[in-house]
């Protein structure tokens, strides 16, 4: 993994505090005051061309609909195919508690 070069006290307090978070509300305030509003827009989007990459979209298609650049879009494939299986982990788990929040 490349962040094992970044591994330490200060990234495993981000860590343990991301996962400290209780609600949505939460996550919203943290990162609020966490990061730059163009530092979130910047990981939501990347969530975003990874799902479309999942859903077999094109290039072209993510480009229009996220406003991420190829660049982005050929890094998120990247990690997709040959990461850590986290963006196919987080998306299985979000869609699964989208339907069963929509089965309620």
């Amino acid at each position: 993994m490349q962040i094992d070069k970044l591994r330490g006290k200060e990234l495993d307090q981000l860590f343990k505090a991301v996962l400290s978070l209780k609600d949505l509300d939460e996550c919203y305030r943290f990162f609020d005051d966490l990061c730059t509003i163009n530092e979130i827009q910047s990981l939501s989007q990347r969530l975003d061309v990874a799902r479309m990459l999942r859903e077999g979209n094109t290039y072209h298609k993510i480009e229009a609909e996220t406003g991420a650049s190829t660049a982005t879009i050929s890094r998120v494939k990247r990690c997709l195919n040959f990461g850590n299986d986290t963006y196919e982990m987080v998306l299985a788990r979000v869609k699964e508690e989208n339907s069963t929040t929509a089965e309620e």
